[in-house]
């Protein structure tokens, strides 16, 4: 393949070309996939291991997606202006994430599905309620019959629709950062 007049700008130490090998894969669903890798060894790299690393790394992708654009709803920066506030604020989030990808396992071990047929937003929208409610509440007594109540909601979370949920992976807009605004033009 040869190299983008775009990128040799950027690198002039790039070469002319650069190759590539192309495996052709069958998913679940017998669609045709063909998956370009840098990985030419064809006895140290087999088509199989190619496959299943893209599939985690699709599933970390979609993990960075829910962290970045449901829990921190697309903010462009940290809130915090000191470097332990900011590590603290990454951790935070963190521990956030594991704590709903937490509840969403027991919920589906309960149900005896896989985690990932759970909408995490969702299951994130539901928690932030309980939780919210629980805090307005203020009875800490009756934080682990929240906690119970909590479980139910996801596990009927689970029984309803969804079937045969896929994670293809699709080219989606950005959404725009600064309002649009559209200027109109009156007509004498």
């Amino acid at each position: 393949m040869r190299v983008s007049p775009q990128a040799r700008a950027k690198c002039v130490d790039l070469p002319d070309v650069w190759e590539a090998r192309a495996v052709t894969i069958v998913d679940r669903h017998a669609r045709k996939r063909i998956l370009l890798t840098s990985l030419r060894d064809r006895r140290r790299y087999r088509p199989a291991d190619i496959a299943s690393c893209y599939e985690r790394r699709w599933g970390i992708e979609t993990s960075y997606r829910e962290l970045k654009q449901t829990m921190l709803g697309t903010a462009l920066t940290l809130r915090s202006k000191t470097k332990d506030g900011i590590y603290q604020e990454i951790w935070g989030t963190l521990i956030a994430y594991n704590l709903i990808r937490l509840e969403i396992a027991k919920a589906a071990l309960t149900v005896k599905c896989e985690p990932g047929e759970v909408s995490f937003i969702r299951a994130f929208h539901l928690i932030q309620f309980e939780l919210h409610w629980a805090a307005v509440t203020r009875s800490y007594g009756k934080l682990p019959a929240s906690m119970k109540h909590l479980l139910e909601r996801l596990v009927s979370l689970l029984n309803e629709e969804r079937p045969d949920r896929q994670f293809d992976r699709a080219i989606k807009a950005k959404p725009n950062r600064y309002a649009i605004r559209v200027l109109r033009k009156t007509l004498n």
